[in-house]
């Protein structure tokens, strides 16, 4: 397993002074914070789809349409006034707090937090007085929209610090506190957008869409006041373990304006990548009907098959990597922090589990969308017409996968920059494909779906071959052969278990379930029978790993050696001293 850093010592620029008292992890690992952030973000969906089922039987198809003409705004002002600040200051704190200079991670805190209060005021403001603007020039279409562009203005301030402040913590591998305030801020968000919308529906569609609207700063507070909470404590452990907090001795502090220079370094690519996501969205919106038009569809059929494609495909997709999602957001200052220990072993060791992890939860969930496309299609949507367009948009699942991933290791490792670039690549590519294969009559709308796939396996494979050369990781391709051939097993027993239940029974959802969670069954077993899961990846998971640990020692999977134990014991009183 070869390690290689000696070539690129530039992936370490910070000096270290001692590493041995140094290399163990402060706070969560990075595998604990991925399960939390994953149980809150399923948590946070959930509850999300059940407001939506509500706000539109209130407001009806005229106040949602409503809300989300001013909600694009909001969210790009949002977007603009963080500008990939969070993601900075989660790394430079990561790397501070790994040296021991708490006192640097707190002043790296407070400027940034400066920088962010400037920024969310000026958005904030600018969407406010820019309101009037974008109705008269016709931006937003319809007048009535105004009143819910106004009430979100202030939220882009608050959501701005909102993020801020789960950067700083997230820096110190503290992934509760970003949890805990998505579910409270969904929550309020829920309970305030129903409530108002109710109560001003009497005063008119543009006042209840307003009122909704009023949902999102409600859950921007709240979310804030638990982060705050979550600080004061942070605060208290700091006094408790380390005392008064002061310089270090002997360390040459940066002045504020290289500080934000760092920042923005960091942060401008992150920014510019997060971009990304609605200019590829707006050409799809350009090109993928029209094209569809070519292959012979009338406008009709090609709206609809586009709807097919971004309205429910790509919906499931993002469902099946919030995992993914959730470690690329742990994996951030996780990698940080052991770049700025010049611990190489665990770079490596942290970079080819969360690959391993990537891989062992995208593919089965690749097996499920795309053998039961047409079910999953008619169950949740009642729309089996989206069928083809789920079935082929299921390969993006893996790929996806990999691309959050290494997106992630390589903003760790301090090269944000690279991401970005490669985004652009694929979005090139998806653009020129999406314009060839959409127009071919029998491919249609998964032409689209292949060039979306192509889009995330680009930027994935750019990705990796970066990773390879400023740390030496390949992709285990023994593990990935055990893995795509567990995933084939269990292809076959998802389609014989769903043919055989329905020419018995022909229920739809007993089939459709019943057969997701017999190949999940199979597809673990035949990981377990030919060796595809790794002990040391399994340990670190909270509460299902240590159980998952016991019973397979028990029946023999696993040896019942002392090493992985002592591992999980020494890491556990670690996380307790937090």
């Amino acid at each position: 397993m070869a390690k290689r850093f000696s070539q690129n010592e530039a992936v370490f620029p910070i000096s270290n002074p001692d590493v041995s008292e140094q290399k163990a992890s402060k706070g969560e690992s990075f595998l604990k914070g991925t399960f939390i952030l994953t149980i809150a973000g399923f948590v946070v969906k959930v509850i999300g789809s059940l407001n939506w089922i509500f706000v539109s039987r209130i407001l009806g198809g005229e106040g949602i349409g409503l809300y989300q003409m001013a909600f694009p705004i909001y969210f790009l002002a949002m977007t603009v006034s963080q500008a990939g600040v969070p993601v900075a200051i989660s790394i430079i704190t990561a790397e501070r707090v790994a040296l021991k200079d708490i006192y640097g991670a707190k002043r790296v805190f407070r400027i940034s937090m400066a920088l962010m209060i400037a920024t969310g005021l000026f958005f904030s403001f600018l969407t406010y007085f820019l309101a009037d603007w974008l109705i008269e020039w016709q931006f937003i279409r319809d007048p009535r929209a105004y009143m819910s562009v106004v009430v979100l203005s202030p939220t882009v301030f608050f959501v701005t610090l909102l993020a801020a402040s789960r950067g700083y913590l997230q820096g110190w591998q503290r992934m509760t506190p970003t949890a805990v305030s998505q579910i409270v801020e969904q929550i309020f968000r829920v309970v305030t957008m129903i409530l108002l919308a109710s109560l001003l529906m009497p005063w008119g569609i543009d006042y209840a869409a307003a009122g909704a609207s009023l949902g999102a700063l409600a859950g921007g507070v709240t979310g804030l006041i638990v982060l705050v909470y979550y600080q004061w404590r942070l605060d208290r452990d700091i006094e408790r373990d380390y005392g008064e907090v002061k310089p270090l001795p002997g360390a040459k502090q940066e002045s504020w304006h290289k500080i934000l220079r760092r920042i923005f370094t960091l942060s401008l690519p992150v920014s510019a990548a997060s971009l990304m996501l609605p200019v590829v969205s707006n050409l799809d919106l350009m090109i993928v009907p029209q094209r569809l038009e070519v292959a012979g569809y009338s406008v009709n059929e090609a709206t609809e098959l586009f709807g097919y494609l971004n309205g429910m495909a790509v919906p499931l997709v993002n469902l099946s990597t919030i995992l993914t999602a959730s470690m690329a957001m742990s994996i951030v200052p996780a990698i940080s922090e052991a770049r700025a220990l010049r611990d190489t072993s665990r770079v490596y060791n942290q970079t080819a589990a969360s690959v391993r992890i990537s891989n062992f939860v995208c593919f089965p969930a690749f097996v499920v969308v795309f053998i039961l496309a047409t079910p999953i299609s008619s169950l949740i949507y009642n729309a089996p017409g989206a069928g083809p367009a789920v079935m082929i948009s299921a390969v993006s699942i893996v790929l996806l996968g990999l691309h959050q991933v290494s997106t992630a290791i390589l903003q760790g490792l301090g090269h944000p920059t690279i991401p970005m670039v490669n985004m652009i690549l694929a979005a090139a590519a998806k653009v020129a494909l999406n314009w060839e294969l959409t127009a071919v009559p029998w491919l249609g709308i998964m032409g689209s779906a292949w060039a979306t796939a192509a889009d995330m396996g680009v930027a994935a494979v750019i990705n990796l071959i970066f990773i390879y050369k400023f740390i030496g990781y390949r992709i285990e391709i023994p593990q990935l052969l055990k893995t795509v051939g567990s995933a084939a097993v269990m292809a076959v027993a998802v389609k014989l278990f769903y043919d055989f239940t329905m020419s018995w029974w022909n229920l739809g959802v007993i089939s459709t379930f019943g057969a997701v969670f017999f190949g999940c069954a199979v597809y673990i077993a035949v990981m377990l029978v030919i060796g595809g899961l790794i002990e040391e990846d399994l340990v670190r998971i909270p509460m299902i790993g240590r159980f998952s640990i016991r019973f397979l020692r028990r029946i023999g999977v696993f040896k019942a050696e002392a090493q992985p134990a002592a591992a999980e014991k020494t890491e556990g009183k670690e996380e307790n001293k937090h």
